[in-house]
């Protein structure tokens, strides 16, 4: 991490950069066994504080807003931005392509985190997916969808539950996207990150990583 000068209200991000607020580990599990020590399980959620102003294209100078605001809580993949201490307080600095979900947030600091309350940015897609997906061959939907290796693996396969507005192309039209809520998707094996939503799980996946939709 990285300690500034100054005080929070000096720092003020560029271009497509989010300012996050850390949210602290989870002190239990869900049982109600209060954890400790390097047991706690770091949230990789945060407060927006602060946004840049956008990006524009290199090329064709083309303008992409920030699809985030001040207030809102988002989620962002484990290991990804740049951690600072400003005032003693822990941040993060991430872009804005980080985010994987995005729950609309308000000044008195309430936020429901809930999944009718949760969005996903650009050409991201939210699929539930099945908790647990063995290797050998599944039939989804009448259709037999057979596994590339022999070891139980993340899933694969899901039903949609949110979808991006999608992408900006070059000259700031909106590119469509080819799915929709409750379509049944394949997509890339490894592809997305998982996130946690009221207890279940879920993948964020891009739109150019699902391969099929039945």
């Amino acid at each position: 991490g990285k300690t500034t000068e100054g005080g929070i209200e000096t720092f003020v991000p560029t271009n497509n950069m989010v300012l996050l607020k850390k949210t602290g580990p989870v002190e239990a599990t869900e049982g109600g066994l209060f954890l400790t020590g390097k047991s706690k399980e770091k949230k990789t959620e945060g407060v927006v504080i602060a946004a840049g102003p956008g990006k524009t294209h290199q090329d064709t100078g083309t303008y992409y807003p920030m699809p985030v605001s001040v207030h809102d809580v988002v989620v962002y993949p484990k290991g990804c931005g740049t951690d600072l201490e400003i005032d003693g307080e822990k941040y993060l600095l991430i872009m804005d392509d980080d985010v994987l979900v995005r729950y609309p947030g308000s000044e008195d600091g309430e936020t429901d985190q809930t999944i009718a309350n949760a969005a996903v940015i650009r050409d991201n897609v939210l699929v539930e997916v099945e908790q647990k997906q063995k290797t050998n061959a599944v039939a989804t939907g009448g259709i037999l969808l057979a596994k590339s290796s022999t070891s139980e693996k993340r899933p694969s396969v899901g039903t949609v539950v949110k979808v991006g507005p999608g992408r900006l192309a070059t000259n700031g039209e909106i590119m469509p996207m080819e799915v929709q809520v409750d379509d049944m998707i394949k997509f890339r094996d490894f592809a997305g990150a998982s996130v946690t939503i009221d207890d279940l799980e879920y993948i964020v996946v891009r739109m150019m990583d699902i391969v099929a939709k039945f």
